[in-house]
């Protein structure tokens, strides 16, 4: 999980290889959920993402995920809360979310656990101030993954719980449509996030980006036609 992070000129380098960091850094609105500003200061984070499992293009998923699903949060509640005894924040929490999984896509051949109908994550929360302000915390170039909203996820059992791969591998997926729902704290249609990939490196092979714009049907194909790396 990740906290405030100063802007570093390596930032754009990164980011704009994601279709929906590239519309909001064009738009002027990447700086500004990273540092704050006026207008966008009930998101903290959004930065620089550092993925424990390669998670940009369906060969990293086949590779490293157990599973490929379709998931609804269904509630959350705090975890990991921390205090602080001085300054103007009070405390910081993560979410432990519990997960509906709708349709698995995929699954390895040798799954490292199996995925039940429900599933929990532990998601970005909150920073709560002295003054009563809530602020959400976000994962890095990622949703936050938020009840009201479906998503796309590759998961790997990780020491006893499930982990998403990291931040290519969680997509939203509203109305099972991949680009469309919660990315950062912000609700966007993938008609906005369309309008950053000219913005996009060329190069640019992530799944994420091949599906755009498509449902589970594409998805699943391009998780059948893709080779282990």
């Amino acid at each position: 999980m990740t906290s405030q992070r100063a802007i570093r000129p390596a930032l754009f380098d990164r980011l704009p290889g994601r279709p929906i960091a590239a519309v909001l850094a064009a738009a002027g609105v990447l700086a500004a959920v990273l540092v704050g500003r006026g207008g966008l200061d009930t998101v903290v984070g959004c930065g620089i993402p550092q993925d424990e499992f390669a998670s940009q293009t369906a060969s990293d998923w086949v590779t490293n995920a157990d599973h490929v699903v379709v998931a609804t949060p269904t509630g959350e509640k705090e975890t990991g809360r921390e205090d602080f005894t001085e300054g103007s924040l009070k405390y910081a929490a993560d979410r432990d979310v519990t997960f509906r999984a709708e349709k698995v896509l995929w699954s390895a051949g040798a799954p490292r656990h199996a995925l039940g109908d429900g599933f929990d994550l532990v998601a970005p929360g909150w920073r709560v101030y002295r003054s009563g302000t809530r602020v959400k915390r976000t994962a890095a170039a990622a949703p936050r993954l938020e009840t009201g909203h479906t998503y796309l996820l590759a998961l790997r059992w990780v020491d006893g719980a499930w982990k998403v791969l990291g931040e290519g591998a969680a997509v939203p997926f509203d109305d099972h449509v991949a680009g469309r729902g919660e990315w950062c704290g912000r609700v966007l249609g993938e008609g906005d996030v369309a309008l950053g990939e000219r913005f996009s490196r060329e190069d640019d092979s992530s799944l994420e980006e091949d599906v755009w714009g498509r449902n589970e049907e594409a998805v699943s194909a391009a998780l059948r036609s893709a080779k282990k790396s």
